[in-house]
């Protein structure tokens, strides 16, 4: 991996984490509702399931695991 590949992923991994902290704050603003939707809180946390997982697969490039 060359050095433009890896700004590029932690550009995009910054920018999933920070997507990831407004859904939390999100889901958290509509749960404080006394009527939500649940449906739509149903979305946002597998939407915020979906970035977990591509921040956990860009981490494992940028960072992989050696076994010594």
């Amino acid at each position: 991996m060359n050095a433009e590949e890896k700004r590029e992923l932690l550009a995009e991994l910054e920018r999933l984490k920070q997507e990831h902290r407004d859904l939390d704050t999100a889901i958290e603003a509509l749960l404080a509702a006394s009527t939500y939707d649940r449906l739509q809180v149903q979305r946002l946390k597998k939407r915020k399931l979906q970035l977990r997982d591509r921040i956990t697969r860009i981490d494992d490039q940028l960072f992989p695991d050696i076994i010594a």
